[in-house]
């Protein structure tokens, strides 16, 4: 192992590093579908790339590494990361998430995984006591997002894992938003880590994939059986960017986050604006938790206007912030989740959960701030009606 002790030099250097037949410093992009073999039962490690390829395996050891687990493993995208994991368990069984999480979680619990038997139920986990009460004897998992889609709600890991571990259950986090950079939830019990690694680990809005650790052995067993099984990986040279993008990731998130919190402070105190939902913020749901378990606020902010300004109005009038899907690349970004990432759930669980048809979230890019700011505050007085 490479001498370094912090994750700024582990971004780098950590996993498989460069390659040794060469001397290079950058994993090469094996662009293989097979492997030659020595002779009958005699290869070199690889046999077949949906199996296993060297551009891969590096991008699995790193984040493995980065997330203080047993193995990584890397699918062609995050909801293929989702559906493997899932894929853990069987008909009859039940699956405990957060009451606001990414809309491609709750549809395919809800229209495929539903089919099969696997069933969830929705709750609040920041209210351990409530979430101990919904566990039953069908519950095999919890799957939580913290901070959560789009409301940034933090919910205690380490609470949640405890409880988790006094019923048997495994601990399944969505990381997408913190990266290891900010937060590590093994580190906090948790026994499973996703990555929608197309947001900021890959950081340049080029690639799509998910990424996958496990806290042990038999987890990260059972999974490469699953993985090598039903074939979404992701291919050599996605996993060639991705590990690219890793390598600036601290450099990046330093500055999503000095923007983001400018960002937050302009929108709480600006006359226009209702609420504010960013976790860097001393008066947001969970601040002392999240301080705790994470390095700060993130870069992901959601608000909503008051009701005499039209939403509508707000988008088209950015100029810099792009309206589009996804989040955690170096532009700032801008949508809205109830009719964009949050479309597949029904409005009444949306309303109950307070994601309004007012609600506006921000992806905070790594654009000088005073152009970011000067963008929102002439949409929202462009939006006055």
């Amino acid at each position: 192992m490479a001498n370094y002790k912090h994750i700024d030099s582990a971004l780098i250097h950590g996993g498989i590093y460069g390659d040794k037949t060469t001397g290079a410093v950058n994993t090469p992009i094996f662009q293989t579908s097979t492997y030659e073999q020595r002779g009958l039962g005699e290869n070199t490690g690889w046999e077949y790339s949906r199996t296993g390829n060297p551009t891969r395996a590096a991008l699995e050891a790193l984040i493995a590494e980065l997330e203080s687990g047993t193995a990584g493993f890397a699918f062609g995208s995050g909801m293929a990361a989702i559906t493997a994991v899932l894929s853990l368990f069987k008909s009859g069984d039940e699956v405990i998430i957060s009451s606001n999480v990414y809309g491609g979680t709750f549809r395919v619990l809800d229209k495929v995984f539903n089919n099969f038997g696997l069933t969830y139920k929705i709750v609040d986990t920041t209210d351990l006591k409530n979430l101990e009460n919904n566990i039953s004897n069908r519950t095999v998992a919890i799957l939580v997002e913290s901070p959560a889609n789009p409301l940034l709600t933090i919910t205690d890991l380490a609470a949640v894992s405890a409880i988790a571990k006094g019923h048997g259950l495994l601990t399944i986090v969505d990381n997408t938003f913190m990266t290891p950079y900010l937060q590590r939830p093994i580190e906090l019990g948790a026994d499973i880590v996703i990555h929608s690694a197309t947001k900021y680990l890959g950081g340049h809005s080029d690639l799509v994939a998910g990424l996958v650790v496990v806290k042990d052995r038999e987890l990260a067993e059972r999974l490469a059986f699953i993985q090598n099984a039903t074939g979404g990986i992701l291919g050599p040279f996605d996993s060639f960017l991705l590990i690219r993008g890793i390598k600036t990731l601290g450099v990046r998130m330093d500055r999503h986050i000095e923007n983001a919190e400018a960002a937050a402070n302009f929108l709480q105190n600006h006359k226009a604006v209702k609420k504010v939902y960013y976790p860097g913020l001393p008066n947001a749901q969970g601040y002392e938790i999240n301080r705790r378990q994470a390095k700060n606020g993130g870069a992901m902010i959601s608000f909503e206007l008051y009701e005499n300004y039209d939403i509508r109005r707000f988008f088209k009038s950015l100029r810099l912030i792009a309206l589009a899907e996804s989040l955690g690349g170096v532009e700032s970004l801008v949508c809205h989740p109830a009719s964009m990432t949050h479309a597949s759930i029904p409005k009444e669980i949306r309303d109950k959960v307070g994601i309004t048809e007012g609600l506006i979230r921000l992806s905070i890019g790594i654009e000088n701030i005073n152009d970011l700011i000067a963008d929102l505050d002439r949409a929202i007085a462009e939006s006055e009606m």
